[in-house]
């Protein structure tokens, strides 16, 4: 292929990837968004507030958990038959899930019936997120050079950002109407709007070419990626589990358990919700300064920095939230997002893609990522477990500590540094 064939292919991922994670992701990280101000109070109503917390936190975990199951089924399809067809296949279950979501009725017009569907549909979205990350990633570095691997590795990152700023957008216009007709029937139109967005996701998708380094050698595969990644990379899959526990569990306690925390301390809602969609586009916006970064100095510094960073701000950040002031508020969700998270989640990509070949690659990655998910996925229920026990932010940050020095030991052990041409050859 030409070098202008080549450059045409690469822009083309970016642009699927980055659209269609965006898409994917707006979808999913509604649900968490109204499990902290809608589901708790519609589909699990109680006597006590905080059981309904817990109840509804614990459908959002039952996503996490049903994500590796995603991951294995996508992985071996994207390994075999190609990383475009999973990827739609992906898109079109989240889709159609989310779309459903908005058409439940509610505990107080079905009974235990709206709980039940409510989690067969969380378990759908599970499913679907759990082959869209490593495929959506995989657009992008099978086509980009080693040297800028980091860089533009990110922008499939920048999607699942730019996901989750659209999903606060529309659930921050539905939150403007009056409460009454926002809990009776507004609080359905974000996941309503997304039957529009399957569409876009799907078109973008089908126009993309497979990636480059997939081509042939899929083909050549194992009947059985999963078999052959357990069987020759238990060390990376050991390795990336555990780097990404800060990554996705700070994420979860900054993003999502932070919204109740908002509401449990009296900070206000808009605040709160300006406050986690500024943050995302810091985090958006940071990643691929990151991912450039580590081209430069190495995946591990950047990714460690990140790490240190947000284990240090974990009881300050919970502390300017219940200071109740907009301003402090609105500095802990850019500051936790942009400066810390974005340095892990930027350089996740090219970290995660040199660790496997093509022929067991989006397994590995899709397997590394989900384990991880599910591990930390009950992190807002653990958060509130401990605080409603103790009334205290302390332990909670203690609890994001934990995962940060977890994650410094993993990656610290992780030998492989920089961009790697053994696993990835770089385009000519």
């Amino acid at each position: 292929m030409s070098s202008d064939g080549q450059g045409n292919q690469l822009r083309r991922a970016i642009i699927a990837s980055l659209a269609g994670n965006m898409l994917e992701w707006y979808d999913f990280f509604l649900f968490g968004t109204a499990a902290a101000l809608v589901f708790n109070r519609l589909f699990f109503p109680a006597a006590d507030p905080t059981a309904s917390l817990l109840a509804a936190f614990a459908v959002y975990a039952v996503g996490f958990a049903a994500r590796p199951v995603g991951g294995l089924i996508f992985g071996h399809i994207g390994d075999r038959y190609g990383r475009k067809v999973a990827l739609v296949w992906t898109l079109s279950i989240m889709g159609i899930a989310t779309f459903a979501i908005g058409l439940l009725p509610t505990h107080a017009q079905a009974g235990m019936l709206a709980p039940a569907l409510l989690v067969i549909l969380r378990l759908l979205q599970g499913v679907a997120a759990g082959g869209e990350w490593g495929g959506g990633v995989l657009m992008i570095t099978e086509n980009a050079p080693a040297r800028r691997r980091g860089f533009l590795g990110a922008w499939s990152q920048v999607g699942v950002g730019l996901g989750f700023v659209l999903a606060s957008l529309a659930f921050y216009a539905a939150r403007q109407m009056p409460e009454a007709d926002f809990f009776a029937w507004g609080w359905r139109l974000p996941f309503l709007a997304s039957i529009l967005i399957f569409f876009v996701g799907v078109f973008i998708r089908l126009r993309v070419n497979e990636t480059a380094k997939h081509i042939g050698e899929g083909q050549a595969g194992h009947s059985a990626p999963i078999v052959q990644l357990l069987r020759r990379y238990p060390r990376e899959i050991l390795t990336g589990v555990g780097i990404r526990l800060a990554e996705n569990g700070g994420s979860h306690l900054l993003i999502t358990f932070s919204l109740a925390y908002g509401v449990t301390v009296g900070a206000p809602a808009n605040a709160m919700l300006i406050g986690v969609m500024l943050g995302m586009i810091a985090d958006s916006v940071m990643m691929p300064v990151y991912g450039a970064l580590s081209d430069r100095i190495g995946r591990r510094a950047v990714y460690l920095g990140g790490i240190v960073g947000l284990g240090l701000f974990g009881y300050p950040f919970l502390r300017m939230i219940e200071s109740g002031s907009p301003e402090w508020i609105i500095a802990a969700f850019v500051i936790g997002n942009g400066l810390f998270h974005a340095a892990m989640i930027g350089v996740q990509p090219a970290l995660f893609s040199e660790m496997f070949e093509g022929e067991v690659r989006y397994s590995g990655l899709a397997f590394v990522h989900e384990v991880s998910s599910v591990i930390v996925g009950f992190a807002p229920l653990i958060a509130t477990a401990l605080y409603a026990a103790t009334k205290s932010p302390i332990p909670i940050a203690i609890y994001l500590g934990v995962l940060c020095l977890l994650s410094a030991i993993a990656l610290l052990s992780w030998k492989q540094d920089r961009a790697s041409d053994k696993i990835i050859s770089p385009e000519p």
